[in-house]
């Protein structure tokens, strides 16, 4: 028997007279049935293969046999964007069938939601982030509201699977549960891109039965790719080789089939250079990259022309390069061939040697069956911290006992122990990110500061779009606006971007008014983004590629171009790599480990081959490695990798504790500022290591060894110093503001330093102070202040800051500092000597004794020989953001000035 028959005889009705369907397509059918059962499920159907009314058919008619008091259903979905996609196909759904439904979003004015508190909707419509909104509200009564709520329905849950905001998801769904005291049932709707287990977040937690939430059932229910085979198998797929950009899009732009079609691109930059590369007088190009607010050209322009290229970052399939991964690939392609009896459809244009590989690669392991596994993270500090904050912001504060009740119960939590939490609870309380108050936890002044703008919306905010900054010309005309993550890849005077089909130079971006100031970019200067994080491929992709490289298989479907390419490329690696362990190459001064291990996996041999191999250059890709130095050469290289062999070198917590305090200070986060030193290494170390998989890889073994070991995040004697200190003690005293009319001289390039450095020679005395980055102190600034003026050196921006040590080794200049073992150690590690130097701490010290109450910190020796407060707020900020925002640029300006 049909499941249409088990729907509630209304809503059969309405499908039949109002959507004038005949039958349920077979996802709906397999769908309602596990429903119904009252299963929790993950729903698999391609794009527009009917997903939704697979979740909501028996949704509503669950709703309809028995009448919810308040919410009966919550419909989550990723983004606002689908939120207000699927409002008006929703609101159809309930309205035929007597519900109603409710959209609440961020835009939504506040006597619209003061209607929905007053009279719930059966089915709310919302994001994570508008969730956490609403329990944080004081109006909601979260008994009234959700009471009785039932279904959780979970859309494009790939989107949030294996990140931060799906971690942040479930728990504020257990939040939601505990408080409401509710019971349900979750069901998740995905594309056919990922493998269907249970590792799925959405789908660990999803019905909740004496007080924890319990894992599902979980049953694919679909009629997809993943379970009929309909993949890359039966897809036509073109793989094209091209030199140069304005080729590859001429010759999209006379390939098949002669209608609007869409392509994408595999990095915006991609997408720009493609889009200003039309060569077809009847073809367009509307850029729209992830930053633009207006999807309207890019949607509706290909139905005014009769040929039409839509070129996109991460949508829409003539594809430029290969994407990273191949459930991107996959979901690219699911575009297309959507018809019954049509064929998906890609067509690769490749610009490089790289990128015909990684195309081949992709298409080869999804033929196979093979997509990326659903990464399953217990220690994600990020969403923890945010969520410790969000809790103590609602409801007037929370006891830490309660907070690690609720935290200890989310699976994305598990990894983090008892006494790990006590520890960051103790950092928290004692840098004012965090407060007790009559034994409960609530924010402190610096997380107010830092996340209480607009009500604290961008604490809510941080795993969407947080900010955005206004797009505009010098003259002050508006062009749109970007989000931070586009913007805090842009670089002064060399990024350039599209915007509104233009492409614009960034002339300077202003934090602090959150505005991005452009002109017109050249005439056929390619955009570029910039960016500083390294972008990994995968192991398995890594390991096609080399499986291809060293076969013989030919590849029908490239074109001639490109099997050229593949021709040569394979001629000239197999001279080099000669098994599926690559190979190692010794030429042009260097040595190149071909590893084809992937992008984590080589970084992570090189922090190991720092270690143990000396004052190497090791340089990493996602396919080999490079090393370079005066003492390399074979026979020590290979007593390296020799040593890299030995797995107590893998198993000393100790060496990979020292290579997270060396980590690049990569900003990763929102809430690294909150973090303790330990937790924030943790953070950038999961990113950029894979110690187990290179173990893996090296040894050939499985083992259960971690991706990141213990060691890393364990904190050291400084870190528990700090942390058990408690908080600093207010100083009662007048505040030493620093004069304005003072001259402050910036030094960015090479001159001005030499300037600088030829001014400063004739003091007698200078101050002298440094600002770092906080895990690896990585030097960012130096301040040097004389008589009459301040300079404030960027070493970020200075390429080479050798004129600097004349000044530093001058016999003749005195330089002030204050705990001068720090700059010493700093600045040695550009080669620098300091000499001579008043320590102004060990003056104090001498003064009034090591144990002097208060200690002898800078603020401190301010405090007793000045009698004046001297604000250190800023010490802890980001130095690497550029521009300083006008704090910081006092704060380090007064510092020197002091001294």
């Amino acid at each position: 028997m049909s499941v249409f028959a088990r729907f509630s005889p209304r809503l059969q009705e309405a499908i039949v007279a109002r959507l004038g369907w005949s039958s349920l397509r077979p996802v709906q059918e397999l769908a309602g049935e596990a429903l119904l059962a009252g299963h929790n499920a993950v729903i698999l159907a391609p794009t527009a293969g009917g997903k939704t009314e697979a979740s909501m058919f028996p949704t509503l008619s669950m709703l309809m046999d028995e009448q919810p008091v308040g919410v009966g259903a919550l419909y989550i979905a990723p983004i606002k964007a689908l939120l207000n996609n699927q409002a008006e196909r929703l609101g159809t759904y309930t309205e035929m069938v007597g519900l109603r439904r409710f959209v609440w979003h961020g835009d939504d004015t506040a006597s619209h939601q003061q209607t929905f508190f007053k009279e719930p909707a059966e089915l709310l419509m919302t994001t994570p982030e508008s969730l956490e909104v609403m329990l944080v509200s004081q109006r909601m009564d979260e008994r009234k509201i959700f009471g009785d709520l039932r279904i959780v329905v979970i859309d494009e849950v790939h989107a949030l699977a294996g990140t931060d905001r799906g971690a942040h998801l479930m728990s504020v769904l257990e939040r939601l549960a505990r408080s409401a005291g509710t019971t349900c049932s979750a069901w998740g709707c995905r594309r056919p891109w990922g493998t269907p287990t249970p590792s799925w977040r959405g789908s660990r937690h999803v019905r909740r039965e004496g007080g924890s939430w319990i894992p599902p059932r979980c049953r694919a229910s679909a009629s997809c790719s993943w379970c009929t085979g309909r993949t890359s198998r039966a897809s036509p797929m073109r793989q094209r080789a091209k030199p140069a950009a304005r080729r590859a899009c001429s010759s999209a732009s006379r390939a098949p089939p002669p209608r609007p079609w869409p392509s994408t691109c595999a990095a915006p930059g991609r997408a720009s250079s493609c889009t200003t590369a039309p060569s077809r007088p009847r073809s367009a190009c509307w850029p729209r990259s992830a930053s633009t607010t207006d999807p309207t050209p890019a949607s509706s322009a290909p139905r005014r022309w009769s040929s039409a290229s839509t070129s996109a970052t991460s949508n829409l399939v003539l594809q430029s390069e290969a994407p990273d991964t191949v459930s991107s690939f996959l979901q690219r392609m699911g575009r297309t061939g959507r018809r019954e009896g049509k064929a998906a459809n890609t067509t690769f244009f490749c610009e490089t040697t790289e990128g015909v590989l990684q195309a081949l690669a992709l298409t080869q392991l999804a033929k196979r069956g093979w997509v990326e596994s659903v990464p399953v993270e217990q220690r994600c500090w990020p969403v923890l911290i945010h969520q410790l904050l969000a809790m103590s912001l609602a409801q007037n504060g929370i006891s830490t006992e309660d907070a690690w009740a609720h935290l200890s119960s989310v699976p994305d939590f598990k990894g983090i122990h008892r006494a790990e939490y006590d520890r960051l609870l103790r950092w928290m309380l004692r840098d004012n990110a965090l407060r007790l108050v009559s034994g409960k936890l609530v924010l402190g002044p610096k997380s107010e500061k830092r996340f209480g703008r607009k009500n604290f919306m961008e604490l809510f905010a941080v795993f969407s779009t947080p900010q955005t900054y206004t797009v505009q010309t010098g003259t002050g005309q508006a062009l749109g606006t970007l989000s931070q993550g586009f913007v805090d890849r842009l670089a002064e005077g060399v990024s350039s971007f599209l915007l509104g089909g233009r492409a614009w130079a960034v002339v300077r971006v202003q934090h602090d008014d959150r505005r991005v100031v452009v002109q017109p970019a050249p005439r056929g200067k390619q955009p570029t983004w910039g960016g500083f994080l390294p972008q990994f491929l995968g192991f398995d992709v890594c390991q096609e590629i080399l499986r291809i490289v060293l076969s013989d298989e030919a590849f029908p479907m490239l074109d001639e171009a490109a099997a050229t390419v593949l021709a040569e490329h394979r001629k000239s690696m197999r001279e080099v790599v000669d098994s599926q362990r690559g190979g190692i190459e010794y030429a042009d001064g260097e040595i190149r480990w071909w590893t084809f291990a992937g992008g984590r996996i080589n970084a992570t041999l090189r922090y190991a081959l720092e270690a143990v191999g000396g004052d190497w250059k090791v340089i990493p890709d996602n396919f080999l490695i490079k090393v370079r130095g005066e003492d390399l050469d074979e026979r020590r290289f290979a007593a390296a990798v020799a040593k890299l062999g030995e797995l107590e070198l893998w198993e000393d917590e100790r060496i990979w504790a020292e290579v997270a305090e060396g980590l690049p200070n990569y900003r990763l986060s929102k809430f690294q500022p909150l973090m303790p030193p330990w937790v924030e290494r943790e953070v950038v170390a999961s990113y950029l290591m894979d110690v187990g998989g290179a173990w893996r890889w090296l040894s050939g073994e499985d083992t259960d060894m971690r991706r990141v070991p213990r060691g890393v995040s364990v904190a050291t004697a400084q870190d528990e110093e700090r942390a058990a200190r408690g908080p600093e003690p207010e100083l009662k005293l007048p505040s030493i503001a620093r004069d304005t009319s003072r001259p402050l001289v910036w030094v960015r390039n090479v001159d001005e330093l030499r300037e600088a450095v030829d001014a400063l020679m004739e003091e007698p005395v200078v101050g002298l102070d440094v600002e770092t980055t906080l895990s690896d102190r990585a030097l960012c600034l130096v301040q040097l202040a004389g008589r009459e003026k301040t300079y404030l050196i960027d070493a970020l921006e200075v390429p080479d800051l050798e004129a600097l040590g004349a000044l530093l080794g001058n016999t003749s200049v005195t330089k002030v500092i204050h705990y001068a073992a720090f700059e010493r150690s700093v600045l040695g590690r550009h080669g620098f000597v300091i000499e001579p130097v008043v320590d102004t701490r060990d003056l104090s010290r001498a003064r009034h004794g090591v144990d002097a109450d208060g200690g002898h910190t800078l603020r401190q020796v301010c405090a007793r020989e000045l009698q004046l407060d001297l604000d250190k707020r800023e010490q802890t900020s980001d130095w690497t953001q550029r521009p300083l925002s006008d704090r910081q640029v006092a704060y380090a300006a007064l510092d020197a000035e002091v001294l």
